[in-house]
C-alpha cells in the first residue's frame, strides 16, 4: 500500500475515535436523553426549535426608550456676549471648542484668503505656549487631540481630551483664538503650505472641491459665499501680520463666538469660560469693531468654465480615462427656512454617486440618479447630487463625468432630471428617502465630535438647537405636494454652471437656461453641415 494512503487511513480512523470518545463523554456526564434533545446529529432532529429561547438561560433586559432626550443642549450667555452651549454625554472624553461667525464670506473688504490662512495658523505658538510642540505635548498628557476648520461662513477651533482635563482646554482654547503670537516664519511656513494646497486642488484626481469652489462662484458673483475659499494666488503674498490683525479685531469678537462642548457639566464649562474668555484681553487690542460685513447673499447664477487637459490627472497602470466634469446648480433655501428639511429630502430622494459605488439599498442604489441615469447611461462616470445651505441663501446642484465626446447628451439627461424633480414623488420612493435622511443624522449623531458641530453650529446661527427627535419628526411630515412646491420655486431660479475639462462639445449658457426652462428638459436642436 501506498505510504501516503496508508497515513490518511491511520488518520481518519484516529479522527473518527476522537469524534466517538467526545460523544461517549457528552453522554456520559449529562445523559442520553440531553444528548438527543439537543444534538443535531445521528438519526433525529433537535426538539427545541430556533425561535425559542434554551431552558435555564435568564431573560434580557433591554433599555427603554421614553422618546425624550435625555442630555437637552443647554445655553449660556455670559455678559461679554460670548455663547456657551453643552451637552452632557457618558464616557470619560469631551469634546470642547470655539465656532466663529467668521470664513472666506466676510472677506469682502480684504484680501481673499484670510481664512485658508488662520486654518493653517491655528494652534501656533501663542502668548502661553512657545510653540505648536508645546501645545501637543500639553494635550498629550490629557490625551487630546486638537484641529481646526473653516468653511465659507464658520471657523472652529476645536480640542477632543479627558473629561479632567477641562480647564487646561478652555485655557488653551482662549489663547490659541486670542492670543496666536503670528510670528514672521509662522506665516512664512504658512504661505508655502498655502501654495502646496493650491498646486494639490488642481493636480488631485478628485475635482469635486475644485468644482465646488467654481459653482459658488458662478451662483454668487462676486458677493459673500462666491467669494473664494481657497487664497488665489496673487494673494498668497499680500497677507501679513498687520492684515491677520485688521481682520481678526473685527470678526473675533465674543458676541460671534459660541464656546461648545459635548461630554461635560455645563456649569464646569460655564466656570471654565468665565476663567479665560470673559476678560480675555485679545492680542490685537479692544478697539470697536469696523468694516463688519453684514452683506446678504445675492444669488446671481452664470457659467465659470476652466479648459483642462484631464489625460494625465492620474498616472499609472489603471490611469483614470480622461473626462469632463460639469456641475449645474439652482438656488434651494436658507438652513433658516422651513423649505429646508424638503430640500434635504430632495437632495436625499436624487441621491447617486459613481459609477463604480458599492452598496445596497442603504448607499442609495434607488436614488433617482443611480436609476435614471447611472444605470441607464453606462458611459456616465459619476452623477451625485449636492446641497450647499447657508444662512441667507442655499445652492441644490449635480455633479456628472463623462467622455469629452458625450459632454452634450450627459447635460440634457442632467437638465431632464432637473426637470422630472418637478413631478410628483412617488411615495414608496419619498418613504424610502425620508427614511435614509433620518437614519443618516442619527448615525452621524453618534459621534461625540459630530454632535459638538451640530450644537455649535445650530448655537451660532440660530441661538439654540433643535434636538434629533424634533429634526426627525420634521423630516417625517415632508409631503409630496412640499416636494414639488419647492422644487417649483427653484427651478424659476436661473442655472449656475461649473465646467472642467475639454470642453469643446458644452453646450452654450443659454442652451442650458432653455433647457432648463422647458417642459422637457431638452437642449435646443442644433444643425451643423459639418461635424
Amino acid at each position: 500500500m501506498n505510504i501516503r494512503v496508508s497515513f490518511w487511513l491511520k488518520t481518519n480512523r484516529m479522527a473518527t475515535h476522537m469524534s466517538k470518545c467526545r460523544t461517549w463523554n457528552r453522554v456520559h456526564r449529562f445523559g442520553i436523553a440531553a444528548y438527543r434533545k439537543y444534538s443535531s446529529s445521528g438519526s433525529g432532529y433537535p426538539n427545541i426549535s430556533l425561535s425559542t429561547p434554551l431552558p435555564g438561560i435568564p431573560k434580557p433586559v433591554f433599555a427603554s426608550v421614553d422618546g425624550q432626550e435625555k442630555y437637552e443642549t443647554k445655553i449660556t450667555t455670559l455678559e461679554n456676549g460670548l455663547k456657551i452651549a453643552s451637552q452632557n454625554k457618558f464616557g470619560q472624553f469631551c469634546t470642547v471648542g470655539i465656532l466663529i461667525n467668521s470664513g472666506s464670506r466676510h472677506e469682502a473688504k480684504y484680501p481673499s484668503g484670510i481664512a485658508q490662512f488662520l486654518e493653517k495658523l491655528a494652534f501656533s505658538s501663542t502668548a502661553q505656549y512657545g510653540s505648536k510642540d508645546e501645545i501637543l505635548l500639553t494635550l498629550e498628557k490629557h490625551g487630546g487631540i486638537c484641529d481646526c476648520q473653516t468653511s465659507r461662513d464658520t471657523t472652529m477651533y476645536a480640542v477632543s481630551a479627558e473629561v479632567k482635563g477641562l480647564d487646561t482646554v478652555v485655557s488653551l482654547l482662549s489663547d490659541a483664538v486670542l492670543q496666536p503670537r503670528l510670528l514672521d516664519e509662522e506665516i512664512e511656513m504658512t504661505k508655502m503650505a498655502v501654495r502646496f494646497e493650491l498646486e494639490d486642488l488642481n493636480m488631485r484626481p478628485d475635482p469635486e472641491p475644485l468644482l465646488t469652489e467654481m459653482i459658488h462662484a458662478a451662483a454668487y458673483r462676486g458677493n459673500t459665499v462666491g467669494l473664494p475659499r481657497f487664497c488665489p494666488a496673487d494673494n498668497v503674498d499680500k497677507l501679513d501680520k498687520t492684515v491677520l490683525h485688521s481682520y481678526l479685531r473685527n470678526y473675533y469678537r465674543p458676541e460671534r463666538m459660541v464656546l461648545a462642548g459635548v461630554g461635560i457639566e455645563h456649569e464646569q464649562l460655564v466656570d471654565s469660560a468665565r476663567k479665560y474668555l470673559l476678560d480675555a484681553k485679545p492680542v490685537w487690542g479692544t478697539s470697536p469693531a469696523a468694516n463688519v460685513d453684514l452683506s446678504v447673499a445675492q444669488y446671481t447664477g452664470g457659467i465659470v468654465k476652466m479648459e483642462k487637459d484631464m489625460s494625465d490627472v492620474s498616472l499609472g497602470p489603471t490611469p483614470i480615462p480622461e473626462l469632463t466634469h460639469i456641475m449645474i446648480g439652482l438656488e434651494s433655501c436658507s438652513f433658516l427656512e422651513d423649505d429646508f428639511i424638503p430640500f434635504a429630502v430632495l437632495n436625499m430622494m436624487m441621491g447617486g454617486g459613481g459609477s463604480f459605488s458599492a452598496g445596497g439599498p442603504g448607499k442609495g442604489m434607488f436614488t433617482r440618479l443611480y436609476l435614471n441615469v447611472l444605470n441607464r447611461h453606462h458611459w456616465m462616470y459619476n452623477a451625485t447630487s449636492y446641497h450647499h445651505s447657508y444662512e441667507d441663501s442655499g445652492l441644490l446642484c449635480i455633479h456628472a463625468s463623462a467622455d469629452p465626446r458625450q459632454v452634450r447628451e450627459m447635460v440634457e439627461i442632467i437638465t431632464r432630471e432637473f426637470i422630472q424633480m418637478g413631478g410628483s414623488a412617488g411615495e414608496m420612493e419619498l418613504e424610502r428617502a425620508k427614511t435614509q435622511l433620518k437614519s443618516m443624522l442619527m448615525m452621524n449623531l453618534e459621534s461625540r465630535p459630530v454632535i459638538f458641530e451640530d450644537v455649535g453650529r445650530q448655537v451660532l446661527s440660530t441661538g439654540k438647537r433643535k434636538l434629533p427627535h424634533e429634526l426627525c419628526h420634521l423630516i417625517s411630515s415632508v409631503t409630496a405636494s412640499d416636494i414639488k412646491k419647492v422644487t417649483t420655486k427653484m427651478l424659476r431660479s436661473k442655472p449656475a454652471v461649473a465646467a472642467l475639462g475639454d470642453l469643446t462639445e458644452l453646450p452654450s449658457y443659454e442652451h442650458i437656461q432653455a433647457a432648463l426652462s422647458s417642459k422637457d428638459g431638452r437642449l435646443p436642436r442644433i444643425y451643423r453641415l459639418f461635424r
